[in-house]
């Protein structure tokens, strides 16, 4: 979840996450076909039939938002909350699976710390600034949408020094050190106003 992600690091709550989807992508189970989890459901069954998902879908009471893609939780990703004042990516090394209010990125190319290092720049925030809904109290939203607004270079731009660099500033969460390299990346000599 979001909070899962307050200190730069994920640092799992203790929440699981109960599937109730078919792992042949072919909708939601049969709850007379899992008794146990069935009976978790109707044990919950109060506040699951109270969520806004339910009330559109009476009859599929105990879906989740968002149907499940358990592959994700294996897989290498960087996490993004939702509403933040400023971006916040965050290495999941394939331990979790992400809450709604949680975007992701994944790659087969970069490495997940350079390019975390990359989006943790103020080069980045700008892209997200340009694109995404302000709310109250100045916070943004990091949805997918607007993540998707955010141009990198290709990976065979970025130097093994840079890289390294870019990497360090992303374990160590300096945004500036991470900007720097960004602004060099994209050929900027300084951020516009």
């Amino acid at each position: 979840m979001a909070y899962d992600t307050l200190e730069g690091r994920l640092d799992w709550s203790g929440r699981y996450l109960v599937n109730p989807w078919r792992s042949d992508g072919g909708g939601l189970v049969n709850l007379d076909d899992f008794p146990g989890l069935s009976g978790y459901y109707e044990a919950h069954a109060a506040q699951l039939r109270a969520r806004n998902v339910a009330k559109r879908r009476p009859r599929d009471w105990f879906r989740t938002i968002d149907r499940v893609d358990p592959q994700l939780t294996g897989q290498d990703k960087l996490l993004f909350p939702d509403i933040k004042a400023a971006i916040h990516p965050v290495l999941d090394r394939g331990t979790s699976y992400p809450h709604h209010n949680l975007y992701f990125v994944v790659s087969r190319q970069w490495d997940l710390e350079v390019l975390g290092g990359l989006l943790l720049s103020r080069v980045a925030q700008m892209f997200i600034e340009a694109y995404a809904v302000r709310m109250r109290g100045g916070y943004l939203r990091f949805q997918a949408q607007y993540l998707r607004q955010i141009r990198v270079p290709t990976i065979a731009d970025v130097s093994d020094d840079a890289a390294e660099a870019l990497r360090d500033a992303f374990r160590r969460r300096d945004v500036a050190v991470a900007t720097d390299i960004a602004l060099c990346l994209y050929g900027l000599t300084e951020l516009p106003d």
